[in-house]
């Protein structure tokens, strides 16, 4: 069956529809990854996304139930050069196609995604409409021209738990992960350094965390705007000065936020597994796995929260260090899945600051774990 992508620009392609045919529309993103396309898809981040994978072949290790970073996939939809149907892998569970046909995603193939990606980095992300069929351009140009912007979706509460989940052995001190999305890499580092793991909703009161007598919190990745989860600063904001924290992709966002910083929408976002950022304080390089579209301003930040990271592709910040308490944030992800372990050092210097385990039970090699 033939599909199209439609974006607001006018621009249109027509490919292969596999998955479930459909019809969905969403924020067209990229993602550079040359594996993982298993956890993109169930990673809460993507809510509200059609995903463009820059590598050409997908689905060529199938999909294994492991690799989940959340139950289901989020994305609205997939877009790839070749999609295969012939997985080989010792524990792959199903196809490519098979797992988002039983989740009502659509796929589309046989696109030429190299000129889709130089199209959304010339003129920015922008909305567009996958369907199955022979369906009129114009009229489909039109839906994803009508089609919602992300700000002002409050994607998170229907990613976030509706109440607190736990992990890891209860004797074990407690640590707090307030999900705005969360990728269950960020939960299974923190189990591995000793903690007992709490994951609550995106709303819940720093009252009632303090109530728990954590040992750290940690503000998890998530979905859309920073702007749209007034709730989660207002969290953050009260919990600063009282308990060790971390907050991690939106988290981070977040942070600056509640010390009266300012966000920005990037062009295009930072989305893939080989991005390039360095630690300030030591000028180590770190190859890292990202995936937002918008980022802290470092002009609008307080004198007492201090850039810690910046990305070497475009300057932008990603990393933020309170002067004087244990309060720290990465705009990527330290958890990866998928991507590089370069940055598992974080959890190790969350969990020293909390009185965890540092090592997760490995030896660390070089610059990695």
């Amino acid at each position: 069956m033939l599909g199209k992508l439609a974006m607001e620009d006018g621009y249109v392609v027509t490919g292969q529809v596999f998955g479930a045919p459909g019809e969905s529309w969403g924020e067209v993103v990229f993602n550079t990854s040359m594996t993982g396309y298993q956890e993109i898809l169930t990673d809460p981040s993507y809510r509200g996304q059609i995903i463009i994978m820059t590598y050409p072949l997908i689905g060529n290790y199938g999909v294994a139930e492991s690799d989940y970073e959340s139950a289901r996939p989020h994305a609205r939809g997939l877009v790839v050069r070749q999609a295969c149907e012939t997985p080989s892998n010792w524990h792959l569970d199903s196809t490519l196609d098979s797992f988002l046909r039983r989740h009502r995603v659509m796929g589309l193939a046989g696109v030429d995604t190299r000129a889709l990606v130089r199209r959304i980095r010339s003129q920015g992300t922008m909305r567009g409409v996958l369907a199955a069929g022979d369906v009129n351009d114009a009229e489909l140009v039109s839906r994803a021209r009508q089609a919602p912007q992300l700000t002002g979706q409050v994607l998170v509460p229907a990613v976030s738990v509706i109440a607190p989940v736990s992990a890891g052995n209860p004797a074990d001190p407690t640590m707090v992960v307030v999900d705005m999305g969360s990728k269950a890499g960020i939960v299974r580092d923190l189990v591995k350094r000793g903690f007992h793991v709490w994951s609550v909703p995106w709303d819940f009161p720093a009252t009632e965390i303090l109530a728990m007598r954590p040992v750290g919190v940690a503000f998890s990745n998530g979905p859309g705007d920073p702007l749209d989860v007034r709730p989660s600063v207002e969290t953050m904001a009260a919990l600063i000065g009282k308990v060790p924290i971390l907050g991690i992709c939106l988290g981070h966002q977040v942070l600056g936020l509640a010390l009266g910083g300012r966000t920005y929408r990037l062009k295009f976002g930072h989305r893939g597994a080989n991005h390039p950022v360095a630690e300030l304080s030591t000028g180590r390089v770190y190859i890292t796995a990202q995936n937002h579209g918008f980022a802290v301003d470092p002009d609008s930040l307080p004198a007492e929260l201090v850039v810690t990271h910046r990305n070497l592709n475009d300057g932008t910040v990603e990393g933020l260090g309170h002067q004087s308490l244990p309060v720290y944030s990465v705009q990527y992800h330290p958890e990866a899945s998928p991507g590089p372990l370069d940055s598992q050092y974080l959890f190790d210097r969350f969990a020293a600051m909390a009185g965890g385990r540092r090592d997760a039970g490995r030896k660390p090699t070089g610059g990695c774990l």
